[in-house]
């Protein structure tokens, strides 16, 4: 790769540091790496910088973290100054202002983690996993104006496995991401990649989550709560109320049982709950509020929930708890 070849690289999250290493290793000139402020984390509060920051670091790269990027002079002038033929963004966490997509012959280039038009948004990898897709992917596509609407470059196609979660498939996201960047430049170089616009009529949203997204819902299917509950790792993950208190669930399987909603049916150690659609959740591993992470069999011998108790019940009288 020539060395005249200079790109601009936005990113923050571990998510993009593949994207960086593999544009790094590919020889091409990575004038500038901009990243968000380092933030206080762990219970010391201290700042630690990004995962994209400690790696560009250590490769001897250049740092900028602006707090704002659009109306910053400093930052814009010098951005302009280092005229980079594309600007590479990845997982950058903000909005792309239109005097920096303007900037750039190329354009802004986004490694986004879903098979575009499909879960647009800030969350694609958690939704597609709590939608129940079998096959997800990743998408190269050139920012514009909108929320990730701009032409598609290239696409990948990713095989959901049963028990991925957020967690282990977003690795696999990351890697196979890193080289579909590095195609989609070459191809522009080249002129063998080719912008085409997606089709808004088969858009789909992935949100960003909220606290309440993992709350179980056991009107759904048992099926669409487990999606649910590896899509929603590690945060907000899945939750209900038991005895006035909150119950995580850190996995579970479906069963084709009937049971009235929300109401345990407890067999040995095993411990039951009836959800929608003609079917039952089986608790493998769960969290009562203020403890550890436990079996569900240590659950039942510690905190003896009875057949016929309800979850998601949250305001229950004194006498009514057990333990």
């Amino acid at each position: 790769m020539s060395q005249s070849f200079n790109l601009v690289f936005c990113g923050t999250p571990r998510f993009a540091v593949p994207s960086l290493e593999k544009l790094a290793e590919a020889g091409f000139r990575m004038q500038l790496v901009v990243t968000q402020p380092d933030k206080p984390r762990g219970r010391g509060m201290e700042l630690t910088p990004s995962p994209v920051k400690q790696r560009a670091l250590e490769l001897g790269l250049q740092v900028a973290q602006p707090d704002k990027i659009k109306n910053n002079e400093e930052f814009r002038s010098q951005l302009s100054t280092l005229k980079p033929d594309a600007i590479i963004v990845v997982g950058y966490g903000r909005l792309i202002p239109q005097w920096m997509i303007d900037l750039p012959p190329m354009g802004n280039i986004n490694l986004h983690a879903s098979l575009l038009p499909k879960y647009r948004g800030a969350a694609p990898i958690q939704w597609a996993i709590a939608c129940g897709e079998t096959v997800t992917g990743v998408t190269t596509m050139k920012i514009d104006s909108g929320l990730d609407t701009g032409d598609i470059l290239l696409q990948k196609e990713i095989p959901v496995e049963a028990k991925d979660t957020a967690e282990t498939l977003a690795p696999r996201m990351a890697n196979i991401g890193a080289e579909l960047v590095r195609e989609t430049l070459l191809g522009l170089r080249a002129g063998t990649v080719h912008p085409t616009p997606q089709d808004n009529t088969k858009a789909s949203l992935a949100p960003i989550l909220k606290k309440e997204d993992g709350e179980i819902d056991f009107h759904r299917s048992a099926q669409e709560i487990c999606n649910r509950l590896r899509g929603f790792q590690p945060w907000p993950g899945a939750y209900t109320n038991f005895r006035g208190k909150n119950l995580q669930v850190w996995d579970a399987k479906p069963l084709q049982r009937v049971l009235s909603e929300a109401e345990f049916a407890v067999e040995a150690d095993r411990l039951i709950v009836g959800c929608g659609k003609g079917t039952a959740l089986e608790l493998l591993e769960v969290q009562p509020e203020g403890k550890k992470r436990m079996a569900t069999g240590d659950f039942v011998h510690g905190y003896r929930p009875q057949s016929g108790e309800k979850v998601g019940v949250k305001n229950i009288s004194p006498s009514a708890t057990r333990n």
